[in-house]
């Protein structure tokens, strides 16, 4: 009987000790739950209207929520008075083994959300990065998916895409096109240049502000090389690009303009008979 009343005068004493802490922590946990849950709203509310990527959306939300609660648990379980020092330092030492495991990973995963979030390029643009060049067809958290003129696809770790040097193709609406012609020393430059204005002015596609640049810019060892300069709307370059050379090759074979190609010359001297 005496043990009895021993424990209940304990269980009393833990009572009194404890009971103020844990309803506290319960409404700590009660708010903080709320708080999160409005945060998170106005998280993913302020990634709306910034056009951030939904999948990114949904990723950094859950991320975001994951991480308060956590830290939200912690901060409840130690106002009850259970010592956490230990749980914490062994918490911190299983992520940094893992981080450390995985540091390419992660990289690649900050990689992939620096670039949904500031959008140095985006799906449907044609970069030349990491040594290739690609249309973007997929941009996914770790890596990024090209695929290439010539139908191959490239998966780019979004960790060193995101560090280096990148030249996007499709950020401006206009583009330059430039191209050099040779002729020949004998050829008339006047003539040459009227023939690759009639060329330009004849392709509608050709802005005409800027005016196109025809002029003389090389007098190289085997020809004399003019250059044209001519700006047009991007998704016109590659075909204007390509049909350009075939249309010149044309119209100076019609007008007797020759185009020099290196050449050799070879002297045999014969022995003297003396």
């Amino acid at each position: 009987m005496e043990k009895i009343e021993s424990y209940w005068a304990m269980a009393q004493g833990y009572l009194l000790q404890y009971a103020p802490k844990v309803l506290l922590a319960i409404v700590v946990l009660i708010i903080g739950l709320w708080l999160i849950r409005i945060l998170n709203r106005a998280t993913v509310s302020v990634m709306k209207k910034r056009e951030i990527d939904l999948s990114l959306q949904t990723f950094l939300a859950s991320l975001l929520g994951m991480t308060l609660k956590v830290l939200l648990i912690i901060s409840v379980v130690s106002m009850v008075g259970v010592q956490m020092t230990s749980f914490i330092a062994l918490l911190g030492a299983a992520g940094l083994a893992v981080g450390m495991a995985l540091s390419g990973t992660l990289q690649n995963f900050a990689g992939g959300v620096m670039i949904l979030i500031f959008k140095p390029f985006k799906v449907g643009d044609f970069i030349d990065a990491q040594s290739y060049m690609g249309v973007v067809k997929e941009i996914l958290i770790f890596n990024t998916i090209l695929t290439t003129p010539d139908n191959k696809t490239i998966i780019l770790p979004n960790g060193p895409l995101s560090t280096g040097s990148m030249v996007n193709f499709s950020t401006q609406k206009t583009r330059r096109l430039d191209f050099v012609f040779g002729i020949s020393y004998s050829d008339d430059i006047d003539q040459a240049k009227k023939v690759l204005k009639d060329i330009v002015d004849a392709d509608t596609r050709f802005h005409t502000e800027p005016a196109p640049l025809i002029a003389v810019s090389e007098l190289a060892d085997s020809s004399v090389n003019i250059l044209v300069r001519a700006w047009t709307n991007s998704e016109h370059y590659w075909d204007i690009y390509y049909e350009m050379f075939e249309k010149v090759k044309k119209s100076f074979d019609r007008e007797g303009i020759t185009i020099p190609f290196p050449q050799s010359e070879l002297h045999i001297l014969q022995p003297s008979k003396d």
